[in-house]
């Protein structure tokens, strides 16, 4: 068997061969591999956050969702019955999370084999657990739908990008409360629409929230216990990271215009009120946030938009006018990104507790 295969592929379906080529190339919207320094990791101490940390070590060791990602029931023919548009949206949606949460895995994985600090390791083993659900659900998912992808092809096809601690705690802790907000937001909307629900997926969507939930919480002890991470130079970092990863949101949203169609968003108010969603719970940890209300900050989302739809068309063209074009879209996504950067943010000031109750 090949690493990416289809069963009884129809026309409307993405060939084997095109998701072989979207998950093996690497864009800036595309989901990553990250390695670090584990040595690093071995001088981390959370003993100033040790109340809240060892209550959500216990939590998480308990496994409350232990039961809800095996399946009881077949999803076949669910996909292949969408509108064409739809389905190609949805199992590209698929397909991306999919790879984002085994990348998570094999990162945690990693770095519970090889860190010598106790609590870094009890939390990894917890995280790659959960990681690998996930991953697992979404790919027995795409089987039943004819899309056959070997995750240990991912961990072949997809480079390793070096993250330092830090960035890998900026990163992964946006991530998972991003993807809370996100799985949240759908859920909550498909509980008051429920005849937009219309895959079994969105049924797993609110207990899959709060395992990124309980992840992100851990993320958030661990910048708590190291002041340093949160003040001085690091607070450009933060920002940097920030607007990152909104705009890689906000971008990748858009090129799925039919998913959010058929389950009745309108993709840029969804955005936002994820952002908003984040923004909130990002009090519990970051010294500021972003001010995504301002005019001149939703201006220049939408340019890093429209700057990385002509990139995305430049790709496809050979020759010095490609490589113009690319060029000047690329450049067109910087000014963007600088004057989203330019935007003052506004300050928060900490909360003794870090812990935050979900509320959405």
């Amino acid at each position: 068997m090949t690493a990416i295969t289809l069963n009884a592929p129809s026309a409307a379906m993405p060939t084997a061969a095109t998701l072989k080529d979207r998950v093996a190339h690497e864009t800036i919207l595309s989901p990553r591999f990250y390695t670090t320094d584990f040595a690093a990791l071995d001088a981390l101490d959370v003993s100033p956050v040790w109340a809240e940390w060892d209550g959500l070590m216990r939590e998480m060791e308990a496994d409350p969702n232990r039961t809800h990602f095996k399946r009881r029931e077949s999803f076949a023919g669910i996909v292949e019955a969408l509108p064409p548009e739809v389905r190609g949206d949805f199992v590209d949606f698929m397909v991306s999370s999919m790879t984002s949460e085994f990348s998570g895995c094999v990162l945690y994985a990693e770095i519970a084999r090889r860190t010598k600090n106790p609590e870094i390791k009890r939390l990894m083993k917890l995280l790659a657990r959960d990681e690998s659900r996930h991953a697992g659900f979404i790919n027995d998912s795409l089987k039943d739908a004819g899309i056959i992808i070997e995750l240990n092809y991912l961990t072949k096809v997809k480079k390793n990008h070096y993250f330092s601690p830090k960035f890998i705690f900026y990163g992964t802790y946006l991530s998972e409360k991003i993807g809370y907000a996100r799985y949240i937001t759908i859920c909550r909307h498909l509980q008051a629409h429920p005849d937009r629900r219309f895959h079994p997926l969105f049924d797993r969507f609110e207990e899959w929230c709060n395992d990124e939930y309980r992840h992100g919480e851990a993320i958030a002890l661990l910048l708590r216990a190291d002041p340093k991470l949160l003040s001085g130079f690091n607070r450009l970092w933060i920002r940097f990271f920030l607007i990152s990863v909104y705009a890689t949101m906000y971008c990748r949203d858009h090129t799925r215009p039919a998913l959010h169609r058929a389950l009745g968003l309108d993709t840029r108010d969804y955005d936002y009120r994820v952002f908003a969603t984040t923004s909130e719970i990002s009090r519990q940890v970051f010294p500021f946030v972003l001010d995504i209300d301002a005019p001149r900050f939703r201006l220049a989302m939408e340019a890093m938009r429209q700057a990385s739809a002509a990139l995305d068309k430049a790709r496809a063209r050979k020759g010095i006018g490609g490589w113009l074009a690319r060029w000047g879209a690329t450049a067109a996504a910087g000014a963007a990104f600088l004057r989203m950067f330019m935007v003052p943010t506004r300050e928060n000031p900490l909360p003794e507790k870090v812990r935050m109750a979900q509320r959405w």
